[in-house]
């Protein structure tokens, strides 16, 4: 009987037997992964920054025509910074510098009204408990998300009931400066808020709860604490809402009037006739100073971050 025990406890060996086959096409599929993890973004980058890099050379070009390259100049630029138009180009350096203006008029205008806002929108979502709050943090995003042309739309329906409201009293009103002003507000606010929001997230309450125990009011410490650590974030909010107001084209084609041209509208308004070097230079100027705006965002951000990990 104890020799039975011992033989029915001792280990029975099994044999593993491989599927070669399968083991073969999971492999094959492995690879294959891999070699597309690997070019899906450069093909996605391509696709995505040839146009611009086409753009850029071509406004160096020396021939008018965008379909052959005849050598390096600079004439184009020269052309817009002299108030100079060939016989393509129907247009004029100071009707340009006009529309200029009035973009970055828009563009200020919108990033004070967007980033007071938006740093109160992003701190209440962050410190604050109130009824409602989760309704409001998805509103947020709807800006984000919604294409541009859908918001184009709904906002010159908008304005339209309320000139026609207006009109229908005795007031004259209008599309213009204000309408513009108005609908970047609308969805560049979101962005600023994001941006607070998740500087609000890094940092700790503790401090402002240190401070309010040291016996601070909740206004001084919010100057001498809570602002100057979250001013990274609001000053990148700003850059970024800045950048988005003064190359926005669909929500403001919609809400422009009479004397509220804006540049990229100006730019779009050349290209119903033809597309010509000159438009290239201006679209190359306008791409120099976004990228530049959103490079000092992101340096900021990356100072802030630095620090933090410090």
């Amino acid at each position: 009987m104890a020799q039975a025990a011992a033989g029915s406890s001792a280990p029975r060996s099994h044999t593993v037997e491989f599927n070669h086959g399968k083991i073969a096409r999971d492999m094959a599929v492995r690879r294959a992964g891999k070699i597309f993890m690997i070019f899906a973004p450069i093909v996605g980058y391509f696709f995505l920054w040839a146009p611009i890099i086409i753009l850029i050379v071509f406004s160096f070009n020396a021939s008018r025509s965008v379909g052959q390259w005849r050598g390096f100049t600079l004439e184009w630029y020269s052309n817009i910074f002299n108030n100079i138009a060939g016989s393509e180009a129907r247009f004029s350096t100071s009707e340009m510098l006009q529309s200029f203006g009035t973009s970055i008029t828009i563009a200020i205008i919108t990033t004070l009204i967007s980033t007071a806002l938006g740093t109160m929108v992003g701190m209440s979502l962050a410190r604050g408990n109130y009824p409602g709050k989760r309704i409001v943090d998805n509103l947020l995003f709807l800006p984000v998300v919604i294409p541009e042309i859908t918001q184009g739309v709904s906002l010159l329906i908008f304005f339209n009931l309320i000139f026609n409201y207006l009109r229908g009293n005795g007031l004259n009103a209008a599309p213009g400066l204000g309408t513009i002003i108005i609908g970047h507000v609308v969805f560049t606010v979101s962005y600023v808020a994001i941006v607070v929001r998740a500087r609000f997230a890094d940092m700790n309450p503790r401090i402002e709860e240190a401070a309010a125990d040291l016996g601070a009011t909740p206004w001084r410490t919010f100057w001498r604490i809570t602002f100057p650590l979250i001013l990274p974030g609001v000053i990148s909010g700003g850059l970024l809402a800045f950048t988005l107001s003064l190359d926005d084209f669909v929500v403001t084609f919609f809400l422009s009037g009479v004397g509220s041209t804006t540049l990229p509208v100006f730019v779009f308004g050349l290209l119903r006739t033809s597309v010509t070097p000159e438009i290239n230079a201006i679209s190359t100027l306008i791409l120099i100073m976004s990228t530049i705006l959103i490079g000092i965002a992101m340096v900021l951000q990356g100072r802030d971050n630095i620090a933090k990990t410090a």
